[in-house]
């Protein structure tokens, strides 16, 4: 029986030796007289279709800014891949890096500037969009605003922004408004983004920013209320970086805190279930436990002068008795507030157990080097602040601030000068126009707002009250608040009566409102710089290089701006002839590598278009063992004084990290007035009660991002939509996500239609039953709900959640509060 199979095996294999001789053209006299084999013909290559260039670039889908190569040949883009010099990307990219070319060909694009036709504004009117030139659609603009000027009314312009790249398109803006005259340009969406962790560190450690990692050398990650393998930046690096903690050794381990089943949580090494806007209450328990059990890095945080002394659960030190090093306030911390924060309180205030939260207290201070890291599922609620203050304070207390393996801040890259200064441009109502004493409309900086970086969620509501005016003109740039901002309604009926310049390429709800549309080209076709967010802490900046000229008759926003200066009138205009083009501008940013050059080589204009990046290794400065040292060349050998650490790391009024916060001590009556917390305990690191909003409801009402989410601009892509069937969605929706008791209390069955009701509203969707939430937490993916955005965007469900979601923010940091609403659920 061998033998046959032997023999049947062998003749298989001359039969294929013979066709593989065949179709090479090396046919033998002998195998060509074998039964059923014959010549075939000479196989031949596919002949080329064009020649195909590789072009640098940098993805848009999230702010994580990756190197991309982009494929190009016989003018159409057909492949985006991860490039492999580009230290963010590494050659790799994310589910949605892949999306670019499907945003370049959008069928719904606008193609050139329009102007509307139609007086009348709202979702169902048609703007009845007419294309005009590009002079046309500017000298317009530009007459409006220099008649604005003439009446001495220049404040009711406002520019409003979303996603901001660099010097050449939000770094515009600033420079746009002083020569002008508007303390409106720009206004940034950052307070309905992530205000409230850039917050929550300028209050302790004076830094007013994202912080930058070192994950390769992270042996701890807690994780709080931030979807780290769903949207945290950089998102596609972060991913990478995931594979190297879980993989080296010793293996970096997890604990996730959330209130939800993640893809983060499910897999990490330990899930803890939290109750919405209690996170402070768990990082203090945690906090409670490392000095208790005198875990804390000593060499960095300081220690008792008597060696024998300890922090005893319900006992007060003297403040003399501890000799601070790196961390003020220590003393005051544990007697005001610490001192009671037990776990088992926390337990009842969190809902996580007493037992979980020692235990994880344990393993973070115990583990060197641990990072604590948070986002607006922390952040996102009338107490965001001071929840992110007591998590970030879990760093300090660990020794992980600016150490090896730890956190610290991003540094810029090393531009040149712009062609020119517009300080030298500015005329006399530029100085000391009427304008410099009107408040922005948001009203930063005022009683009402003082201490927020950008409060857009306020525009609409004040508006429509006049308080503190009427805006007259508003342009938007990457930013469409009539579907995103909270209550947008409000935002549909303050836009009626506004001029409203959209430079979206993409036909979304605040273009639908629109009277003259300037569009942007998409980021294939823009030339522009790109410095890193938040990364790794060195210096990077990457070349937006575009693969194709624009498809279409638009133009990058930066050259939008340039283009209007110059026909603002007065010196605006010489400043901008003298900036020239956003191109002009990219090679005087670039001069700066001349006497800095990158390590991949790249000192000019040129060779930052070839390379497609340049950075600077390693980060500058690294906290070793309690001290601060700068990097030399080779090594970090210079120790830095306490005021080189005040001045370049630790930018608080003590010049360290303070759970006494000075900064929030400066603002002690308006805290006191907003929160209730008496004026001489607002700077310490505290528990502050979450205000749910919402009204009456019972339930919890979540909207997390997910990986497909691409800057809210995905929804429009059939590609986009196809990922997320299987995973939160179907053909057409999102779906709500339920547990099933909760459903089943209500009468609910899986794939019910339901209402989801708030005191501003009701929104439908489809219910789907998810067992690993908490039943108190209903959680629907922020992703769909257009009523404009094109046509496969439009009236997909299910409703949208900003419909739903009360305009109530941090009065410290102005984030909105999307994470804190209480909602009702019925079926529909």
């Amino acid at each position: 029986m061998k033998l046959f199979e032997t023999l049947v095996n062998r003749r298989r294999f001359l039969q294929s030796s013979a066709a593989v001789g065949a179709s090479a053209g090396a046919v033998t006299t002998g195998i060509t007289g074998l039964k059923g084999f014959s010549a075939v013909s000479e196989a031949r290559a596919q002949a080329p279709r064009g020649e195909t260039t590789i072009t640098k670039n940098v993805c848009a889908q999230c702010p994580a800014r990756c190197g991309i190569d982009v494929y190009t040949t016989n003018g159409r883009v057909h492949g985006i891949y991860g490039d492999t010099g580009n230290p963010i990307a590494n050659g790799k990219l994310c589910p949605k890096g892949h999306l670019g070319s499907y945003f370049l060909y959008d069928p719904d694009r606008f193609k050139g500037p329009m102007k509307r036709t139609n007086p009348n504004k709202g979702r169902d009117e048609d703007p009845g969009f007419v294309p005009i030139s590009w002079d046309e659609a500017l000298d317009t603009v530009a007459g409006r605003l220099n008649d604005l000027r003439r009446r001495g009314e220049s404040h009711r312009f406002s520019m409003f922004y979303g996603r901001g790249w660099g010097a050449s398109d939000a770094g515009m803006q600033g420079d746009f408004g002083k020569l002008y005259g508007t303390p409106n340009a720009a206004i940034g969406h950052s307070s309905m983004c992530a205000d409230g962790s850039k917050k929550a560190k300028h209050a302790t450690d004076g830094n007013k920013s994202y912080n930058s990692y070192d994950y390769r050398n992270t042996n701890y990650l807690l994780i709080v209320g931030a979807s780290f393998l769903e949207a945290f930046r950089p998102y596609n690096n972060v991913m990478q970086m995931w594979g190297e903690m879980r993989s080296k050794s010793p293996k970096t381990r997890v604990t996730t805190v959330d209130v939800r089943m993640s893809p983060t949580m499910a897999a990490s090494d330990r899930a803890l279930y939290i109750k919405p806007g209690t996170d402070g209450a768990f990082a203090l328990a945690v906090a409670h436990i490392i000095l208790s059990e005198g875990l804390w890095d000593r060499e960095f945080v300081g220690d008792f002068r008597n060696p024998n002394m300890r922090f005893i659960p319900g006992r007060r030190i003297a403040a003399a008795s501890f000799n601070e090093k790196w961390v003020h306030g220590i003393a005051d911390w544990w007697n005001e507030e610490l001192i009671d924060r037990t776990p088992e309180w926390a337990e009842e205030v969190t809902g996580i157990s007493a037992n979980d939260i020692r235990k994880t207290a344990i393993e973070f201070g115990s583990t060197r080097p641990a990072v604590a890291l948070f986002e607006r599922g922390a952040t996102g609620h009338f107490n965001g602040t001071y929840n992110g203050m007591a998590i970030h304070s879990l760093n300090a207390l660990v020794g992980s601030l600016f150490a090896e393996g730890g956190l610290g801040y991003q540094q810029g890259p090393s531009y040149g000068a712009l062609p020119a200064d517009a300080n030298n441009y500015l005329d006399d109502y530029a100085r000391n126009g009427a304008w410099k004493e009107q408040p922005r409309i948001d009203m930063k900086g005022t009683d009402r707002w003082p201490m927020v970086d950008n409060m857009m969620q306020e525009v609409a509501p004040n508006h429509l009250a006049g308080d503190p005016y009427k805006i007259d003109t508003a342009m938007f740039f990457y930013t469409n608040p009539i579907w995103s901002a909270p209550n947008p309604k409000v935002w549909e009926e303050a836009l009626k009566d506004v001029f409203i310049i959209d430079t979206s390429p993409f036909p979304g709800e605040t273009a639908m409102y629109a009277d003259i549309v300037l569009p942007d080209s998409t980021y294939l076709e823009r030339l522009q710089d790109i410095p890193t967010y938040p990364f790794e802490g060195w210096p990077m900046a990457a070349l937006r290089v575009p693969a194709v000229e624009p498809i279409h008759d638009t133009k990058m926003y930066g050259d939008v701006i340039i283009e209007l200066g110059k026909r603002i009138e007065g010196p605006t205009a010489d400043y901008y002839h003298a900036l020239g083009s956003i191109e002009n501008v990219v090679r005087h940013l670039a001069a700066g590598f001349a006497d800095d050059p990158g390590d991949n080589g790249v000192d000019s204009f040129e060779s930052w278009k070839e390379k497609g990046v340049w950075y600077k290794k390693p980060y500058k400065w690294r906290q070793i063992r309690g001290e601060f040292y700068e990097w030399d060349g080779q090594r970090y050998s210079r120790q830095l004084s306490e005021a080189e650490v005040q001045e370049h790391l630790f930018k608080t009024p003590s010049g360290k990290f303070e759970v006494r916060s000075g900064y929030l001590e400066q603002h002690a009556a308006y805290i006191e007035r907003e929160m209730g917390i008496p004026s001489e305990r607002v700077g310490l690191v505290q528990w502050v009660e979450p205000r749910y909003s919402g009204g009456d409801g019972d339930l919890h009402f979540i909207t997390p991002k997910t990986p497909l989410h691409a800057e809210g601009r995905g929804a429009n892509i059939p590609q986009q939509m196809m990922v997320h069937q299987p995973i939160v969605g179907g053909r057409n929706t999102v779906y709500l996500e339920v547990h099933p008791q909760t459903a089943k209390d209500r009468g609910i069955r899986n794939g019910d239609r339901v209402r989801v009701t708030s005191d501003i509203g009701s929104i439908e969707a489809e219910c789907r039953f998810v067992a690993a939430h908490r039943p108190d937490t209903l959680v629907l993916p922020f992703e769909y709900g257009h009523w404009a955005q094109g046509r496969w965007a439009k009236n997909r469900g299910p409703g949208n959640s900003s419909e739903i979601t009360t305009n109530q923010s941090d009065p410290i940091s102005g984030l909105a509060s999307y994470y804190t609403g209480k909602v009702t659920l019925e079926r529909a």
